[in-house]
Parts: structure tokens; sequence; C-alpha cells
């Protein structure tokens, strides 16, 4: 058992300068190579004599001087003793072979010029004992601070990117005991093999042996001002080797003071997702939020809170908080308030309750709506049908009136892809919704109000409330297995934040009546997004070709209503550009009240009988009776 005074002095000799411990290494080596050199001397003469005379003194000295800068050559004193490889012997028997034939040369020259003759069985025991010599000091050291090591937590890393960015990160990490920065990855070829800031700059392709060899646990790309697409190729190298994956922060960040150039973040799932964001258009976001008063229905919710983060620093007059959950509502009124110069309203209500919805409406004087409030979990909305109904269809007509009938200039709906040709009760409502605003917009048309009511169609969003990518994060911290409903199942993905910027810029696009659909890019296979999510947490996948992986990823079955694949559209065709590329507005069709107001009063009255069956049968049939195929 090693003692405290011992392990004391290990975490001393662990903690030294680098340059101390080389410079200690180097000082080691020359009086090793030294003693080396006289016991061959020893052991070919059967003589313990000293070296006495001049030249014997310089044929041991220059052995060591001329091994010294061939072993700085080799690496010898950059390598981590305690992550040393078992190959690194092999490294020592070249750098100790290279040494011995340039000592050789200075022996044949020394012998030309008559100063000295030295036996031909001296180099060889000499190379021999060295190699014992330096090899067995290396390993032996490793031996001894290996308990330490363990016992300290370090996690020997990799940055890629051998830049200013990474030179500084590397200095920023050295100050902290928990990392060992082991070396560079580049793919710059001109740094292959050189020291930067004192670490070897490596190629990508030798990866893979640097993780076996010396336990690499974690790559940090330190390369903040690549392109989307040259971030998600990295990403995706990287991502297949078992390491962890982190980053340092964005220029745009580092230069905002979000960050520091030693704060590295975690890597969002979206950098393997294939989507590359276009920058917001600033005056329309401008014209739909600066100096007006903007409610948010569900402002606790996953996109009201983005929603509300972004209006805040649009400087509008006030922002009302309307959310039926009191945690959720506590949770963003608390943060927003926190932010200098903004005026928050929180109001604790359901879209249901007309006089609540109203006196939120009219007392604080709002012109825009966002209506987020939904409930949106599919196997939930299906198994409480009435309530999902009431919620989400019954809660928009009320909101949408209200704001009808109470001037409100801007009302936008937060729709789904799942509203298209819907296959659960969640989408249908969803549907539901998207009717009832564009019925809503007609009448505001008719009365030449100018209001303008509108819905945005989007598909799913990353690390939303009970989305795949929250629960895939839970199950890999539980150690998994990852659940998949179907191995050919696909989703369109985007962030949180790039959502909420095109719904606001969407609704100062309206003219009435649209219905607006967000680009989502390419639909994403859940099984490849499992995977990658893996990878990203450093561990391996679970399979038939790899049965000693980390994580399984298990088939569970497709869940009641469950669709493999979305859709933005009922028809392709029926899509127009806007201003802005990732907006497009469906083709509007024409007014179509016939019976609306009639079937939302037979479900109105199913809600109020308890009547499921009427319910889900009377919210089919209203969506599959209409002529969809002239619909956004």
């Amino acid at each position: 058992m090693i003692s405290n005074s011992y392990q004391a002095l290990l975490v001393t000799a662990r903690d030294l300068p680098r340059w101390i411990k080389q410079a200690i290494l180097i000082v080691f080596d020359v009086f090793a190579l030294s003693a080396t050199l006289w016991l061959s001397f020893v052991l070919r003469y059967s003589s313990w004599r000293l070296p006495l005379t001049a030249d014997e003194i310089a044929i041991v000295l220059t052995a060591p001087l001329i091994a010294i800068p061939v072993f700085i050559k080799s690496g010898l004193y950059r390598a981590v003793i305690r992550y040393l490889p078992e190959r690194a012997l092999w490294t020592v028997v070249q750098a100790m072979t290279v040494a011995a034939i340039c000592w050789v040369v200075f022996l044949f020259l020394m012998a030309l010029a008559g100063r000295g003759i030295v036996p031909r069985s001296v180099p060889i025991i000499y190379w021999g004992l060295g190699v014992l010599v330096i090899a067995g000091s290396r390993f032996a050291a490793k031996k001894l601070l290996g308990p330490i090591t363990d016992q300290r937590q370090e996690r020997p890393i990799l940055i890629y990117g051998a830049g200013d960015s990474g030179r500084q990160l590397a200095s920023a990490l050295r100050q902290q005991a928990k990392h060992l920065v082991l070396g560079f990855i580049d793919n710059n070829a001109k740094l292959f093999g050189r020291d930067v800031a004192g670490l070897r700059v490596y190629s990508p392709d030798t990866l893979p042996s640097l993780i076996e060899h010396y336990g690499i646990k974690e790559v940090i790309l330190s390369m903040p001002s690549l392109t989307a697409h040259r971030r998600r190729e990295i990403v995706a190298l990287l991502s297949g080797h078992g390491v962890k994956i982190r980053t340092l922060p964005s220029v745009s960040d580092l230069v905002s003071g979000k960050y520091l150039v030693g704060q590295i973040k975690e890597i969002d799932i979206d950098d393997l997702l294939g989507r590359s964001s276009v920058p917001s258009e600033p005056q329309l976001i401008r014209s739909m939020i600066e100096g007006r008063t903007i409610m948010v229905t569900g402002a606790g919710g996953s996109i009201g809170s983005e929603l509300c983060r972004l209006i805040v620093k649009w400087r509008p007059q006030r922002l009302v908080l309307f959310e039926a959950n009191e945690f959720a509502l506590y949770n963003i009124e608390r943060e927003l308030s926190a932010l200098p110069d903004n005026v928050v309203v929180p109001v604790l209500g359901s879209v249901t309750n007309a006089a609540r919805v109203r006196h939120a409406i009219v007392q604080h004087g709002v012109k825009a709506v966002f209506h987020a409030a939904a409930h949106k979990h599919v196997p939930l909305v299906e198994a409480n049908v009435i309530e999902g109904v009431q919620n989400n269809v019954m809660g928009t007509l009320t909101v949408s009136n209200i704001a009808f009938e109470n001037g409100v200039d801007s009302f936008v709906l937060i729709s789904t892809d799942k509203a298209v040709r819907p296959t659960n009760v969640m989408g249908a409502t969803k549907r539901w919704a998207e009717i009832i605003v564009r019925q809503k917009a007609f009448d505001a048309i008719e009365a030449g109000t100018e209001q303008k009511f509108s819905a945005v169609r989007f598909g799913n969003v990353l690390g939303s409330n009970g989305s795949v990518v929250p629960l895939f994060k839970e199950q890999i911290a539980n150690g998994g297995p990852l659940t998949l409903t179907d191995l050919e199942m696909t989703r369109y993905f985007m962030s949180i934040h790039e959502a909420a910027e095109l719904i606001v810029q969407a609704g100062a696009l309206s003219e009435g009546g649209d219905v607006f659909l967000l680009d989502m890019g390419e639909p994403v296979l859940i099984k490849d997004l499992a995977e990658n999510m893996i990878r990203l947490a450093g561990l391996t996948v679970r399979n038939d070709e790899n049965p000693e992986g980390d994580i399984d990823i298990v088939v569970t079955g497709k869940r009641p209503g469950e669709k493999m694949f979305e859709e933005l559209f009922y028809n392709d065709a029926s899509a127009s550009t806007t201003a802005h590329p990732k907006i497009l507005r469906a083709k509007r069709a024409g007014e179509r009240r016939v019976g609306t107001p009639e079937a939302l009063a037979q479900l109105q009255q199913a809600i109020e009988d308890q009547d499921e069956q009427s319910v889900r049968r009377i919210l089919f049939d209203f969506i599959q009776n209409r002529d969809d195929g002239l619909e956004p």
C-alpha cells in the first residue's frame, strides 16, 4: 500500500512544470548513459577502472551528448510517462540505435586522429545496456506514477486544431488538474510531426492508434471559425472512435463574451443533422416585436419559452406570459425578469378559459399573439382524447375568437408537421387548429380589420420537452438501452432557437390566412440520431458487429397513431417562396366555411358529454371529408 508521504511525493512530481520534468529526464539520461558506457568498458575489460585520461573522458561524455539531441528529435522527452504505450519501446530502440551509430562515427573520426581506440564490442554492449536503462527507467516511472494518476482522475485529451485558439486552449487546460493534453490533431500536413506549444501535432489518420495507445478519452475541437458543413464532417469522423467530443465556442460567442477561450462546451446534436441555419432578418423581427405588447400562450413550454427569450431581446413594450403550468410560468418569469429593461407580466390560466384569456388581452392591450399552448405528446394525447381536443382545438378557437374581437393585429399559431394527413389525435387537433385560424383570417378580411391570422408548421425541435433527444440523453446517462419504435422511422429536426426566430419572421410576413412551412432540411433516420448521440457521449453502439459495445439500441414497435415519416405539405406544388429562404408559404385555398361551425358545435357537445368515441369520429371525419388536395 502506498504511504501518504509517498503519495504526496508522487503528487509533487506530477505537478512539476513540464519543462522541469523534461530537464530532469535529460540530466538523468546524461548520467545514465555515461554510467552505461563506463559499464560497457568494465564488462569488456573486466576491470573497474574509472576513465582518467582526457581521451577516455571525452569518449564517455560524447556518448550522451550525441544521444540527447537524437532522443529529443525522437520525442522521448515529449511523451507523457504515465501514458507511455508499450510500443514506445520500439521508439527507444530506434533512438538508441541512431545514437550508437552516430557515436561510432565519432569514434572513427577520433581514431583517425589518433586520439583513442575503442574495442568493437563496446558500442554493441553500450547499445544493449542503453536500451535497457532508458526504456526501463520510463516504464518504471510509469508503474510508479500510475496509481496516483488514477486517483486524480485525469482525462487524457487531444485538441483538434493547432492554430492560435488551439494553443490558447492548451495553455488554459494545462492549468486544470483534471485535463492532460497529449497533443494536437490538425489537417495541415506541414505541421505533422512538429511541436506546437510543446505538444506534438498528429495527422487525423493516427487518431485510432493514439486512442488505443494513450487511452484518449476526449477530443476538443478548437477551430471556432469552422463552417457548419466542415464541423459536421469532423464530428462525424471523430464520433466513430468512442471518444467524447466537445468544442471551443464559435467566434460569435467568443466575441460577444458569452464564452472565454479556455471554456469548452458540449457538441450539439444538430452539428450532425446536416442543417445549415440562415441568419435572421432583423427588420422582420423588429417590425413584429419592437414597441408592441406581445402575448405568448404556453409561455413556459419548450417553444413558448424560447419565443419569450427571443422577444425580450427586441424591446417589446410588454410581454405577457400566458401559461397553465404554475411551475413553468414561475421559471420563465423569473428568468426573464432578471434581464434589464423589460416588462414581463405572468398570467396563470388555461387557453380554454375565455374569461381569463379576454382579461389578459384587454387589460394589457395585446397587439400580437403567438399561440404555442398545446398538448403535443402523441401517445399521451392518444390516451386522453377529450382533453387533447379540448385544449388544442377549443383552446385555439377561444384564443383566436377573443384576439379577433379585441383588435389584436397579429395572431400566429404554432402548428406541426403531424397536422398533414394526420394519423393520430394530436396531429388531427393541430389540423383543426389550422383550419380555425384560417377561417378567422377570412372573418378579418370580410370585416376589413386588417388583422393577420396565420399558422407556422414545422417538424421536431431539438431538445424540446417530451422529444426524442432528451429521452435518448436520459437513456444514455442510465447506461441504455436506447429505444426506437422502428429502424426505418424518420423525422425532421431543427434547433429550438432557429425555430423561434423563423416563427417570429413568418408572423411578420403574414398577409392573412397563411400557412407558413419552415424549411426543415432533409429528414433524419431516428436510428442514425440514436447512434450519433451514443458516439457523441464517448461510447460505442453494442450490436452484432460490436458485441462488446457500451449501449444497446432496442426496437419496441410503433406506438398508437405514430407515423413512419412526417410531411410538411399536402401538396408540394402548393408551396411558394417568401422573402426569407427558410420560410415557404402554402398556396391559399378559397374560403371554406361550410360545415366548420356545425362541426365545432358537434365536437363541443361530444366533449361535454365525455363521449370519447364521438369526439374521435368527428375529429377525423371532418378532416377527411374536406378536399385536402387543395389545402396547404
